[in-house]
């Protein structure tokens, strides 16, 4: 009786990417430390402003801004907040760029469907448009602004402000978007309008679920843009009453005169919002960058 060879295993292959990951050569490594030293120094002003903001007046005028305090000083972060008064601050800054960051993301939707799947005629020509506004400076613009608030009764009102930056995001929102929807698969809204789908329904039911991620990315910068921007609200929110946390904080450094530890402070408590809102929405932040370089 003949014997049954059974056939060898084929050898297992090789892998030549099998080190561990925490050997992946030099030049990574090199990397690496680069971005770390970059990391690092990037916080070089952070940290400064963090010791001068618990800094004394005499001891910042003595031993200089690179000088530990002698003592924890916190009359400055009590000054600025009630001089200030930060809470009012506080809510005009959350109203106009939580405002301008919802405004802005649905303008820009809206005008980017119409450019971008309803073709309108001269669609180039009007990203173009919108691609030269965001490239103009606002010393360029800030005079038609004025006037045109004080003709129509909004200056030194936050709603003033509010259109104005809805407007600026919005362009640039659009432009991006706009690119964006150029590129949408024509199979979907092909499908959609078989179902019976009308205009109105492809965008929320079709278009709004596959942009979500790269909205959420828009909302986010918009309110970080509008948040720490400074000339516009300057001069048009003359009043205490309307001012943001940018205004309030520059209006501590006088002419002559400059407390250091009180505007160091002041920055200080002013930064803490913006980080806390950038920490909330990382992972969503990460996420929706993460998609689009997927699509």
């Amino acid at each position: 009786m003949a014997a049954t060879l059974t056939p060898a295993p084929a050898p297992t292959p090789v892998r030549r990417h099998a080190r561990d990951r925490h050997h992946r050569g030099v030049g990574r490594w090199v990397v690496l430390a680069l971005v770390t030293v970059g990391a690092l120094v990037m916080l070089v002003p952070f940290a400064f402003m963090l010791l001068n903001a618990f800094k004394s007046p005499g001891d910042y005028s003595s031993a200089g801004p690179l000088s530990w305090p002698s003592e924890f000083y916190t009359k400055g972060l009590r000054t600025y907040w009630n001089e200030v008064d930060f809470p009012l601050k506080l809510w005009n800054s959350a109203l106009i760029a939580g405002s301008v960051a919802v405004l802005g993301v649905l303008v820009s939707l809206l005008n980017a469907y119409a450019l971008g799947i309803g073709r309108v005629r001269g669609r180039l020509w009007i990203v173009g448009l919108f691609l030269l506004a965001n490239m103009l400076p606002q010393e360029a613009l800030i005079y038609p602004l004025y006037y045109v608030a004080k003709e129509v009764g909004l200056y030194n009102t936050r709603l003033a402000v509010i259109i104005i930056f809805t407007v600026i995001q919005g362009a640039f929102g659009t432009y991006l978007l706009a690119s964006v929807l150029g590129t949408f698969p024509r199979s979907l809204l092909e499908a959609a309008a078989l179902d019976g789908a009308g205009k109105w329904t492809v965008l929320w039911r079709v278009v709004f679920p596959n942009l979500r991620p790269t909205l959420a990315v828009l909302l986010i910068f918009f309110f970080i843009w509008t948040w720490n921007e400074f000339l516009i609200p300057l001069v048009m929110l003359i009043d205490n009453q309307t001012q943001t946390i940018p205004v309030a904080l520059a209006s501590l450094q006088g002419d002559r005169l400059m407390d250091a530890p009180t505007t160091n402070a002041g920055a200080l408590i002013s930064l803490v919002p913006a980080i806390l809102f950038f920490l909330i929405f990382q992972r969503t932040l990460a996420r929706g960058i993460t998609a689009g370089a997927e699509k």
